[in-house]
Order: C-alpha cells, then sequence, then structure tokens
C-alpha cells in the first residue's frame, strides 16, 4: 500500500470512530455575574449556536452538578456544567455535487439511503469530492462554507464503511438529529446486516461479546481486547440464515456500533468476511486442494471484490412523529450473484470431496 494511500484509509477510520457524542464540561468562573445557561453555553462555546443549545437542554442533555436543568437556569460562579451534545463535523467547506442517490424514505425531518458499495461517506484527506455528504449537501441545497446557517445540512447520525453497501439515516434538522442520536446511544435503534463469512459456523446463532480497540501493530485494523478496559464495549448477535459448506450467510445484529464491529468481530471467532482484505477475507480460509477450487474461488474475488457486508434492515424511533419506522433494502448485484455462485457450486459439491 502507497503512503497516500496509507494516509487516506486513516483518515477515514479517524473520522468513523469520532464519538456519537462529545463530552463536555464548563466551569463557571468566580467572577461570572447571572446569566441564563443558554445563552452562558453559546457564548462559551465555538461553532454552537444558542439555539443548538437550547435543543440540547430541551431533550435532556445539560446537567449543572448532578441535576438536569432547563435554559432558564441562572448560572452562578462556582457551577460546573456538564453535557453531551452529538458530533458534528467542522470546520471544512462542503461541496455540493450532483451525485444520484438511491433514496428509500424522506420527510421534513429524517432521510434513509441506500448507499453503495464503494462510495466514501464523508469527506476527509483524499476524497473532498465524490462523496455521500458531497451528494446530500446538493439534494438539500446546502449552502457551501463550514458556517453555513442552514438547517438542512444533512446530519449523519451514524457511518458505514466505504466498502459496505446498505442503509443510512440522515438528520434534516438538529432536533431530528439530537433525538436520534440518543436512541443510538441507548441502542435501541435496529440495525441489522448480511454478511457472507468464511467457514462454516457451527452454532445456528451466538453472541459476540467482546471490546473492541485499535491494533498497536496496524493502526488501519481494530481488534477484539483481551481486557475490558483496553478497548470499547461492543455485542454483535449473529444468526445463521444459509450454509454452503465453506462459506455461509448470516445475519449479524448490532447492539453497539463500533469501527469495523462485525469485521472484527466475525474476524475474532474465526469466520472473517468474505474479500475482507483488512481481516483476513481476501485469501483462501477453507475448501479443496485442487486448481480448480482455488480458481473458483479467483472468480468469486472478481464477482464481490470487497468485504460481503450490507446493511439490509433499519428502524428507528421517528425524531417527531414518534411512530416506528423500518426498512428494509435488497442486497446488492456483486453479493447476490456471490451467493448464486456458492449456491450453485455446494448443490453440486461430492460428500466426500477432501479439504484442507
Amino acid at each position: 500500500m502507497s503512503n497516500e494511500a496509507f494516509i487516506d484509509e486513516l483518515e477515514q477510520i479517524e473520522q468513523q470512530e469520532q464519538e456519537l457524542f462529545e463530552h463536555f464540561r464548563l466551569n463557571v468562573d468566580v467572577g461570572q455575574t447571572p446569566m441564563r445557561i443558554d445563552k452562558y453555553m453559546s457564548e462559551h462555546m465555538e461553532d454552537t449556536s444558542r439555539h443548538r443549545v437550547q435543543l440540547a437542554i430541551k431533550e435532556g442533555y445539560v446537567y449543572v452538578g448532578e441535576k438536569q436543568v432547563k435554559a432558564n437556569y441562572i448560572v452562578r460562579p462556582g457551577d460546573v456544567i456538564r453535557f453531551i451534545m452529538p458530533y458534528r463535523r467542522r470546520g471544512m467547506e462542503i461541496l455540493p455535487q450532483d451525485i444520484p442517490l438511491n433514496i428509500v424514505y424522506e420527510d421534513d425531518d429524517v432521510l434513509v439511503v441506500n448507499k453503495p458499495a464503494g462510495m466514501v461517506v464523508h469527506p476527509g484527506h483524499g476524497h473532498f469530492e465524490g462523496t455521500l455528504i458531497n451528494a446530500l449537501a446538493f439534494h438539500l441545497g446546502l449552502k457551501q462554507g463550514a458556517d453555513a446557517e442552514d438547517e438542512r445540512m444533512g446530519i449523519l447520525v451514524h457511518r458505514i464503511d466505504k466498502d459496505t453497501s446498505g442503509l443510512l439515516l440522515v438528520a434534516k434538522n438538529d432536533q431530528a438529529q439530537l433525538r436520534l442520536a440518543r436512541q443510538f446511544y441507548e441502542h435501541s435503534i435496529e440495525r441489522c446486516y448480511n454478511a457472507i463469512v468464511w467457514g462454516n459456523i457451527k452454532e445456528d446463532e451466538g453472541t459476540v461479546d467482546a471490546p473492541i480497540g485499535r491494533d498497536p501493530n496496524d493502526r488501519l485494523r481494530f481488534k477484539v481486547c483481551s481486557e475490558p478496559d483496553q478497548g470499547k464495549r461492543a455485542v454483535t448477535h449473529y444468526r445463521v440464515l444459509e450454509r454452503f459448506g465453506y462459506v455461509t450467510l448470516v445475519e449479524c445484529r448490532l447492539e453497539t456500533g463500533r469501527t469495523h464491529q462485525i469485521r472484527v468481530h466475525m474476524a475474532s471467532i474465526g469466520h472473517p468476511l468474505f474479500a475482507d482484505e483488512r481481516y483476513g477475507g481476501m485469501e483462501i480460509r477453507k475448501g479443496t486442494i485442487y486448481s480448480k477450487y482455488k480458481q473458483f474461488i479467483r472468480n468469486c474475488f472478481e464477482i464481490c471484490p470487497r468485504q460481503a457486508l450490507h446493511a439490509k434492515t433499519l428502524g428507528f424511533v421517528h425524531p417527531a412523529k414518534g411512530k416506528i419506522l423500518r426498512f428494509d433494502s435488497a442486497l446488492p448485484e456483486d453479493m447476490t450473484a456471490l451467493l448464486a455462485k456458492w449456491r450453485k457450486y455446494s448443490n453440486n459439491m461430492p460428500d466426500e470431496e477432501e479439504t484442507e
């Protein structure tokens, strides 16, 4: 991998690793004159409007000491203000671009888009154009500039990897983001993925509950940590959908949402995702010793040259209407073709076939 490519991928991972919420603490100076807390916070925070602060207070994100407060609370010298706010990337001008979007659902508050594999989600080093955010900026009529006061900014509530396809949820205003972010924070969002993994998983279903942290030997990778305090809690529930002898189609339901979570967890139990170069899936892990089989696998890699992972189902409570919305997306063509090829192979597989 070239140095430029290394920096590019590292930047993408560091963007994805941002916490859903940023944690803040403001210590009120001993000489502070009495002031409404919403005004005080907006004056002491960069790139945050008073309106956004008021929304955070309304949604219950702001505390003085251990007590949740309202916008009309008067700050006093010595107060300690603690609060969290959903992460918002700042300091980068977004170029609106007329890029086709597969929009599954849209109203005044939210938008659900089906992202193709290969599309970068957020602009970063080496990818300032052609990203999902560039496309959303055009679709939503975003004004250019990092400080453009336009609530139709299209705020991503979560992310998926460049080479993962599937459903993404976008908030179209601050209040929607605040309410949706809480659902992610409380793990009440339904997120189900389909993945093709190496090997014949023994159990029909199971759970991987193992903390994930950055691999100290490779900053582009993450790993399961042996000690809980070395990583962040991560839980993936999986269920077998179809078996093909040497690979398995599984459904993975996320309880938490860590960077590369499904990829890391499945690799940790000996079943890396098919064609996942980062975690050992781009090599033959199971199968026969024959050259014909090796050619079959090479053909499979050509059909689906990226990790075989699709964000298939997304469910959440609408931030304004309060009703449950649930969306399901069909597998993309590359994964459908890959499954068809494996289905045909496994149906013709001799029972006595020699394995590695």
